[in-house]
């Protein structure tokens, strides 16, 4: 090969190298985060726009109302049409439009465009009518129980008290309110009481029957309930009577028995101890008992009253064989005595028993009285003088 088409490629020149360095020394580049980014900026516009939006709405707005008038009312003469509608605002209900003005009705007060009821006439119109219900009821109620009352009452009297009622005197002193007020009332009343017109063509009231019952009093209605169900009740009132009265009479019964029963054992102790007695004490007791005697120490006075108590007791010791019924003369006196028979007694062991113990006692505080006697004796006979 010629040395021609072999040729080495020349190197770079360091001036070329000097010069490439010293341009981007001068042309410098920012950061990649130094400008927003494309959704950055659209939130932003985005922003801006909803805040000029806003701020034109309310200018509109404040401008609008700022400068509105307000329109005045159509005549009520005149009616309202579609073709008022941009000059003038129709007349509300229950008021009076003339010349632009509004004016509500008697009980109506202006309340923006509107006409609205007024509380204080309503209030005041309820409290009457309350007080004429109630002054009707009760007078028909009395009349129903049989005592002075009405019954129809004409309307003319009800207007004429009204006029006198407390209530009147806060509406004031204009006869319209007034008499609106009072009309008000009679209409209430009218939805609540029966109605009618008599001959002469006067409206008359009257409470209807079942609102008068709430008014009657207590009592009258007790008498009414047993006027009306006297058929049923008489019979049940006798069965409760006679089923009370039967049962009264077992538990009298019952208590005559047990008590009876209790009598002729404390009969029997007495006279069984009394015999014992007699028999241990050398006879200076007697073994008999006068049986009325015993009759009033074992009866209470409410008891005696009863003669059928005391004759069942009787009747008991009379059946028993222990127990001997005879007369006696008692100071100067016959008396019926009861005596026990001591002998033969299945007692007999026990009463014996319990005289002997009697009788020990008896012995000992007859010794304990002889002993202090002739102790004090002695200290009487210490004590004396001697000469």
């Amino acid at each position: 090969m010629s040395s021609s088409s072999k040729k080495r490629p020349k190197p770079k020149s360091h001036s070329n190298a000097y010069a490439s360095s010293s341009s981007n020394s001068f042309l410098w580049e920012p950061p990649d985060d130094f400008f927003p980014s494309k959704d950055d900026l659209f939130r932003l516009l985005a922003g801006l726009a909803i805040a000029a939006s806003v701020a034109l709405a309310c200018n509109f707005f404040a401008n609008s109302f700022m400068n509105r008038h307000p329109k005045p009312f159509c005549d009520t003469t005149l009616g309202y049409s579609d073709s008022l509608s941009d000059h003038c605002e129709p007349c509300p209900s229950n008021g009076q439009c003339y010349e632009g003005k509004l004016e509500c009705h008697r009980g109506y007060r202006k309340h923006g465009n509107l006409c609205i009821e007024d509380g204080d006439i309503n209030q005041t119109a309820k409290k009457l009518s309350e007080w004429v219900q109630l002054r009707l009821c009760e007078s028909y109620a009395q009349y129903l129980c049989g005592g002075p009352g009405m019954i129809w009452v004409q309307e003319d009297d009800i207007w004429n008290d009204l006029d006198g009622h407390e209530l009147m005197e806060h509406i004031g002193l204009d006869s319209s309110i007034s008499n609106y007020t009072k009309h008000k009332a009679m209409g209430i009343i009218g939805k609540v009481l029966e109605t009618r017109k008599n001959s002469q063509g006067v409206k008359e009231l009257k409470c209807p029957d079942v609102l008068a019952e709430s008014y009657k009093a207590f009592s009258c209605r007790v008498q009414q309930w047993i006027s009306n169900n006297v058929l049923v009740i008489l019979p049940v009132f006798v069965l409760l009577m006679g089923f009370i009265t039967l049962i009264w009479k077992v538990r009298q019964k019952l208590y005559l028995s047990k008590r009876v029963e209790k009598l002729y054992q404390q009969v029997c102790e007495i006279l069984e101890e009394n015999a014992l007695t007699s028999k241990t004490v050398n006879g200076e007791s007697e073994s008999w008992v006068v049986a009325s005697r015993l009759r009033d120490h074992l009866l209470s006075p409410k008891e005696r009253k009863n003669p059928v108590l005391w004759k069942k007791v009787e009747e008991l010791v009379q059946e028993d064989s222990r127990v001997d019924r005879y007369p006696k003369l008692v100071k100067g006196e016959s008396k019926v005595v009861w005596e026990w028979q001591v002998e033969g007694s299945l007692s007999s062991t026990k009463l014996r028993k319990k005289g002997e113990t009697i009788q020990l006692k008896s012995l000992e505080s007859l010794s304990l009285n002889s002993v202090q006697h002739h102790h004090h004796r002695l200290k009487t006979e210490t004590k004396a003088p001697m000469f």
